[in-house]
């Protein structure tokens, strides 16, 4: 008799157990989807608070300060000699995060790029002149890169036209009444995903 009642304990033990692991083999995968689920989610919030523009890229474009033409003249080296002339400084920008305009699917840029500066700037005097727009830089870079496709940016045709709007644009907007300073914008980086 007691090895019948052993048995039956043995068995109620062993269902117990049986059931303990169906229950959790029936909900662990539900557990694993809904833990993606929320990391995702978080990621997907953090990064889209990191990527996020400003909103309102007009008003960064808004009218030219009376006294900016004035700094870009207060800009030009004091140097007269044509060996000079020849030389160049560059001027690192902070790197743009932006999404492609590519209708359906979520893909961005991440793009790091270096100014030329041509030597009729001072060094100093120009470094802290875009030290001060920087901000409009990265604002005028966002919304040009955000413009573009993943057709537009495929290719070194594609990469040569970039750089030359990009110059195009700085110039047109830092230097309008005078001769470009802005010799060449070269690419550190450009990876899409």
């Amino acid at each position: 008799m007691a090895d019948v009642d052993d048995t039956k304990e043995q068995n109620e033990s062993t269902a117990e157990k049986g059931d303990k692991k169906s229950f959790i083999g029936r909900f662990l995968p539900w557990i694993i989807i809904a833990a993606v689920v929320m990391f995702c989610a978080g990621a997907g919030f953090g990064l889209g608070r990191l990527f996020a523009g400003s909103g309102a890229p007009e008003a960064a474009e808004a009218g030219q300060k009376p006294d900016e033409s004035n700094q870009v003249e207060d800009l030009t080296a004091d140097n007269d000699s044509t060996n000079d002339s020849e030389k160049v400084w560059y001027y690192e920008l902070d790197p743009v995060i932006a999404n492609l305009n590519e209708p359906g699917v979520s893909r961005y840029v991440r793009a790091s790029f270096t100014l030329e500066i041509s030597a009729e700037t001072d060094q100093k005097k120009g470094a802290a002149f875009l030290d001060e727009k920087k901000p409009i830089l990265t604002d005028m870079l966002f919304v040009y890169l955000s413009g573009l496709s993943l057709k537009d940016i495929q290719g070194d045709k594609n990469l040569k036209s970039i750089q030359s709007r990009v110059r195009e644009l700085f110039n047109e907007r830092f230097f309008p009444d005078s001769k470009p300073q802005i010799k060449r914008v070269l690419i550190k980086e450009f990876p899409v995903q």
